[in-house]
């Protein structure tokens, strides 16, 4: 890029190129074969016009000086191919151009700006400089006349009728159409006015550029008449708009001033109340329809002072007119009046629920002492069980059966502890927290709410909303409730809270304490069976939209659903299995390949694939015990493998991706059978010099608890003796170094794991046999349990 100097050079160079201009203007001069270029970016220019342009000095100012070295007045201007023209290559621009003659150049500011009076298309012949300055040679193509004079009239006549349709929608056309008439006649000049026509127009760079390289007049005609009719449309509809903007405006001012006027005259007349007056009448209304207490009565006289004074449009106006909206709709001291034949309700829970006959005598005692007292007050229950076995359905239940609201949100994943106490008033957009906006949805003060996940309840530097519960949650705490928003006590005793969660351990000790726990565990196939028969094998059917005569399932069909599809604790992925099945039997019969479809047994894999569980087999060999244990999706059967080879080190190993009881359960087993082996009749150097390896299997699924303890010690027993097990028998208890069995948990599941793998005999700890003979008939029906205090007896049943 050329420099050209100090200010006061450039400026003398201006006042040269001035100089230089009135020369040239004296004289005719040829326009020259040799440009300096100058290059566009929005729109090309054309011969018939003279505009301002501006540049920037950083890059043209010594063009501009090539241009006054040359003592010619004359330049080209090209139009870019792109928009940035720092660094512009010759394949970047286009190669014809229109030559211009520069007049009053004047630079301030960083920039030039002079003025261009277009003369003739130039066509560039070859680049004498590629880059700035731009220089280059050029030829001027000869146009091409219209020898037609009625065509050449013709189409004159069209572009002028067109530009009369134009001038009225736009007055900017009129200027423009005035100066060109006062430089050219357009009848005697139709390539003119074919390129001042087209430089009217709102067409795209690319498109005036065509009209720029067309040196035919006739055609460039044809294409510039097309344009203008395009322009017409294109003007035609942005005058329509501005019109409907206008017509808009006009009509809402128009009602704007009438409503003005139509309050003024109600209020002269007695018969208008301005924002203030109208809400807080519309907050009084309400305030006759319920039964505040005092002290929240209190609070709203003073919020409805304050709504008096402030101003409709202030912020604080806003928020106490939403909290005054929250109080006047809280069912202060309403409550729905409850339902509490025992008869009724077990009539609901037996036709709602399969199954859970523990769970069912629990919630009739507790509606038989709401009975006795005429009320059933608030109470905090827990349902912990595995997914899918019913804990929400069954909160729906209890609520028809009581006749009461039932609300439900989940606090799985909830950090922030303002979700149950509210956010406090002085923050933007705040709102009461959950149990309030439950308590005024339902229109009661005694709902159910239910509080589902509530062992994934998070924590996090807003707030720990698990701390934030056991007010709510505290029969002694919860009826003066004080929610952030509200700052008003509300009394929560009457509200039946009904929890939910797949495990105890992660729920806090302080919040478990207030809570009555209720086990929901497994279901056992032939439960699975008549769940599906009963609900949901006809809910499936009817949301399918087929009927019962057009699909049927046989009961071996659906076990054989249970058994290699769905064998999990709950029936969540039984109910997506049987959707499945109504799914592909509603294409069948809509497409005509059937009018009738029957599962069984042998169309499991067409519907459903191939199975997901094989029928599992405890395994049985040396060192091998089959032991049971619990986890939060239900029951499962643990096999215990231990080998052993002779080292120097002696020992033992653990694989099976165990935790830290159950790693400890092992060291037990091990120090016990080994300071043992004579009395079991084992050689008492069997593991002199040996390497023991204990695995259980699934190594992908994480294991712990102590439950494992007398299966670890029964398989190193079997792998000491070379003897094993006489049947096949499962059992769980946890192992102490001196041979006691000690309690365990989960037994329900774990009976049912048992029976899952067609195993009847079970071993477990003497100390819950009380829990085991409260199981309902149908889990123990066929087994054969024995309870045991020491290991000694395990040893007699498995070896004896």
């Amino acid at each position: 890029m050329n420099e050209i100097g100090t200010k006061d050079q450039e400026y003398e160079f201006i006042e040269q190129f001035n100089n230089k201009e009135s020369e040239a203007a004296s004289t005719d001069v040829t326009l020259p074969t040799k440009l300096y270029l100058l290059p566009l970016t929005e729109r090309p220019f054309f011969p018939p016009q003279t505009l301002p342009l501006v540049l920037d000095d950083t890059h043209w100012v010594g063009t501009l000086k090539k241009i006054s070295d040359a003592k010619s007045r004359y330049t080209g201007l090209i139009l870019s191919k792109i928009d940035v023209v720092k660094d512009l290559k010759p394949d970047d621009m286009f190669i014809v151009g229109t030559v211009v003659r520069i007049h009053h150049p004047v630079h301030a500011s960083g920039k030039i700006q002079f003025i261009a009076e277009g003369m003739k298309r130039f066509k560039i012949k070859r680049w004498l400089s590629k880059k700035i300055p731009y220089y280059v040679e050029v030829e001027y193509p000869v146009e091409t006349a219209i020898k037609d004079e009625l065509q050449n009239k013709a189409y004159t006549m069209a572009i002028i009728n067109i530009l009369k349709e134009l001038i009225p929608l736009n007055p900017l056309y009129s200027e423009e159409l005035k100066f060109f008439l006062n430089r050219f006649i357009p009848n005697n000049d139709p390539s003119h006015l074919a390129d001042f026509a087209a430089s009217l127009t709102s067409a795209s760079k690319e498109e005036l550029q065509v009209i720029l390289e067309i040196f035919d007049v006739n055609k460039r005609l044809k294409k510039v008449v097309s344009l203008l009719k395009k322009e017409v449309e294109v003007v035609k509809l942005q005058a329509k708009i501005s019109q409907d903007v206008e017509r808009k405006l006009t009509e809402q001012q128009r009602q704007f001033f009438l409503n003005e006027q139509l309050k003024a005259i109600q209020k002269e007349l007695g018969l208008h109340k301005d924002d203030r007056t109208a809400e807080r009448d519309r907050f009084e209304e309400r305030l006759h329809e319920i039964d505040l207490p005092e002290h929240a009565k209190t609070r709203v006289d003073e919020e409805l002072d304050k709504l008096s004074v402030l101003e409709t449009g202030s912020p604080e106006f806003a928020l106490t007119r939403n909290y005054l909206d929250i109080m006047t709709t809280l069912p202060w001291n309403h409550y729905s009046k409850d339902k509490l034949s025992l008869k009724r309700a077990r009539q609901i829970l037996n036709r709602d629920h399969e199954s859970l006959d523990d769970i069912k005598d629990r919630i009739i005692e507790f509606i038989a002492t709401g009975a006795l007292r005429g009320k059933i007050e608030g109470s905090i229950l827990l349902f912990v069980g595995p997914p899918g076995v019913g804990k929400t359905s069954i909160g729906r239940s209890i609520a028809k059966a009581v006749g009461r609201k039932f609300y439900r949100f989940s606090v799985g994943g909830m950090i922030d502890e303002a979700e149950i106490k509210g956010h406090r008033r002085t923050y933007i957009g705040a709102m009461p927290g959950k149990i309030l906006q439950a308590l005024r949805e339902c229109g009661t003060s005694n709902p159910i709410i239910m509080l589902d996940e509530i062992d994934k309840i998070g924590a996090s530097y807003h707030g720990d909303p698990a701390s934030a519960l056991l007010e709510v949650l505290d029969p002694e705490q919860n009826k003066d409730f004080l929610d952030h928003y509200l700052d008003v006590r509300y009394d929560l005793s009457k509200v039946l809270f009904i929890c939910t969660g797949n495990q105890t351990d992660t729920i806090p000790q302080p919040l478990l304490d207030r809570m009555e726990l209720m086990h929901l565990s497994g279901y056992i196939t032939a439960e699975k069976i008549e769940i599906a028969k009963k609900h949901l094998w006809p809910r499936q059917v009817k949301k399918s939209g087929l009927s019962r005569n057009q699909i049927r399932i046989t009961e071996a069909a659906i076990r054989g659903i249970i058994e290699s599809y769905a064998r999990e604790a709950g029936v969540r992925n039984l109910e997506k299995c049987l959707s499945r099945i109504t799914r592909k039997a509603a294409v069948k019969i809509v497409s005509g390949k059937a009018q009738k479809v029957s599962i069984g047994v042998h169309d499991l894999i067409p519907f459903l694939g191939q199975p997901v569980f094989q029928r599992e087999k405890p395994l049985s060999g040396i060192g091998i015990a089959l032991g049971l244990a619990w986890t939060p999706l239900g029951g499962v059967t643990l096999n215990i493998e231990t080998s052993a080879r002779k080292t120097k080190q002696p020992g033992y190993k653990l694989t099976g991706q165990l935790g830290d009881v159950m790693r400890e359960s092992a060291e037990i087993a091990y120090s016990y059978v080994s300071s043992h082996l004579e009395q079991y009749g084992a050689n008492k150097n069997v593991f002199e010099n040996t390497m023991v390896h204990m695995h259980i299997p699934e190594g992908a699924i994480p294991k712990d608890g102590p439950s494992a303890g007398i299966t670890l010690a029964t398989a190193l027993l079997s792998l000491a003796k070379q003897q094993k097990m006489h049947r096949a028998i499962a059992m769980t208890g946890e192992l102490t170094l001196t041979g006691h069995v000690l309690a365990v948990g989960g037994i329900r599941e774990k009976i049912i794991a048992a029976r899952r793998v067609n195993v009847f005999e079970i071993i477990m700890p003497l100390s819950i046999k009380g829990e085991y003979t409260e199981l309902p008939r149908h889990i123990k029906e066929g087994l054969k349990v024995h309870f045991v205090e020491h290991y000694d007896e395990v040893y007699d049943i498995v070896f004896g």
